[in-house]
C-alpha cells in the first residue's frame, strides 16, 4: 500500500452564541479536515480546528502541501518513520499550527491503518478496557448566562448520564468565580464529580488563592491553573492544595511532557492527540505518564480520544462536548458517542476512528 496524495478541506461556522472560558472567547467553529488517499482506495481521516487570520485553515493547507511531499510515495504503515521526515523543527517550527497539521495527518495515518488491517484504533494500541468514564465540558461564560442558568446547564448534563462535570473559572474576579463553583456543586449534589478549569487565566499566588478557597467544594481537579510554560507554577499550585493540578492541553510533544513531569507539575495529563503531534506522539507521553504514575485523562474531540484513554493503563476519564458548544457536533459525527446511565462512552470498535465524517452537510459552510 502507498500513499498517493494528501488532501486538506476547511469548513467554519459561527456559534448561535459567543463561549468564553478563562482568557479567550470563541465566535466561529473551525474544522479542517485532513485525508490522506492510497493506491488500495482506502482514506484516513483527521482533522485540525486552527484558523488562521484573514481566512480559516489557510495556514493549515500550507503546511500541509508542505508536508505532502514527505507522506506521497510512503507506506502508511511506517508511521514512526514519517513521524520523523515530517518532524523539521529548524524549518517548520517546534510548536503551533505546524505541529497541530503533523497531528491531524498522524490521526489520518492511524485512521488508515485501522481501516486497512479491519481493527479499531483502540485495538491496535492495545485495548485496555471497553469503556471509560467521561465528564461532560461546559460551564461557560456566556452573555445573559447567570448562575440560574449555569445551574441549570449542569443538571441537564446530569439528565444526560454524566457522573462528572467540568465548569470554566478564571474570567471574572476570584469571589465571583467561587460562588459560581458553589452553584454548580449545590446543583449536582455531593456524588457528582466536579471539575474546574482555569484556561491558564491565573498567574500562580492566584491560582493558590481560588484553589484553597473551592476546596471545601470536593473539587476534583484543577485545570490549567497557570500559563503552560509556567512549569515552577504549576508546581508551587500543586504543592499548596489538597486539588490535584491537571494540565497539558497546550503542550507539545513527549519533550515537553517530560519537562512538566521534571517539575511535578501535574498529577493528571491532558494531552491532547490534536495537538502534541497526533497518537503518535501520544502513545509516548503515555510511556512516560506510566513510567511515573501519572494519570492520563486527554483533552479535545471524544471521537478521537475514545480510542487513546481506554487504551492505555492509566487512561481515568474522557472530555465529553455537548451540541450545546457547537450545534453541528451532534450530526457531524456518525455514530454518535453517547454517555450510558452510568456515565460512560463504549469505545467504537469499527476498523480506524470507527466514525464517518457527514461532509454533504458541510458543504455549505466550506471556505476552501
Amino acid at each position: 500500500m502507498k500513499i498517493t496524495d494528501v488532501e486538506v478541506r476547511c469548513y467554519a461556522w459561527p456559534r448561535p452564541v459567543p463561549i468564553s472560558n478563562g482568557k479567550y472567547t470563541y465566535t466561529d467553529v473551525t474544522f479542517t479536515p485532513v485525508l490522506i488517499h492510497t493506491d488500495e482506495g482506502i482514506t484516513g481521516v483527521g482533522w485540525t480546528g486552527g484558523t488562521a487570520a484573514g481566512r480559516p485553515g489557510a495556514i493549515a493547507e500550507a503546511l500541509v502541501g508542505h508536508f505532502k511531499t514527505a507522506l506521497v510515495g510512503s507506506d502508511p504503515f511506517t508511521y514512526r518513520r514519517l513521524w520523523d521526515a515530517m518532524w523539521e523543527p529548524k524549518i517548520v517550527g517546534r510548536r503551533g499550527m505546524s505541529t497541530q497539521v503533523i497531528s491531524a495527518l498522524d490521526v489520518a495515518l492511524w485512521d488508515l491503518i485501522g481501516k486497512a488491517t479491519g481493527r479499531s484504533i483502540h485495538h491496535l494500541l492495545g485495548g485496555y478496557r471497553d469503556r471509560i468514564p467521561a465528564y461532560i465540558a461546559g460551564g461557560y461564560y456566556e452573555e445573559g448566562k447567570g448562575l440560574r442558568e449555569l445551574a441549570q446547564e449542569m443538571e441537564e448534563n446530569l439528565e444526560l448520564g454524566a457522573r462528572a462535570v467540568k465548569m470554566k473559572v478564571g474570567a471574572v474576579p476570584i469571589p465571583e468565580d467561587i460562588e459560581r463553583v458553589r452553584v454548580v456543586r449545590e446543583a449536582i449534589g455531593p456524588d457528582i464529580s466536579l471539575l474546574v478549569d482555569a484556561n491558564n487565566a491565573y498567574t500562580a499566588y492566584q491560582a493558590i488563592d481560588f484553589a484553597r478557597r473551592v476546596e471545601e467544594f470536593d473539587v476534583f481537579w484543577f485545570e490549567e491553573p497557570v500559563a503552560p510554560d509556567d512549569y515552577r507554577g504549576h508546581a508551587r499550585v500543586a504543592a499548596a492544595t489538597s486539588i490535584p493540578v491537571a494540565t497539558g492541553e497546550n503542550e507539545y510533544t513527549r519533550y515537553g511532557f517530560r519537562d512538566l513531569i521534571e517539575h511535578d507539575g501535574a498529577a493528571i495529563l491532558n494531552t491532547d492527540a490534536q495537538i502534541v503531534g497526533g497518537i503518535t506522539e501520544f502513545m509516548n507521553v503515555a510511556a512516560l505518564a506510566a513510567a511515573h504514575d501519572l494519570a492520563i485523562a486527554p483533552h479535545g474531540a471524544q471521537e478521537i480520544h475514545i480510542h487513546l484513554v481506554a487504551a492505555v493503563q492509566g487512561g481515568l476519564i474522557l472530555e465529553y462536548y455537548r451540541e450545546t458548544i457547537d450545534p453541528l457536533r451532534g450530526r457531524l459525527f456518525t455514530p454518535k458517542l453517547t454517555l450510558d446511565d452510568t456515565g460512560q462512552v463504549a469505545v467504537p470498535d469499527a476498523p480506524g476512528l470507527g466514525i464517518e465524517i457527514d461532509f454533504a452537510l458541510l458543504a455549505e459552510h466550506r471556505v476552501a
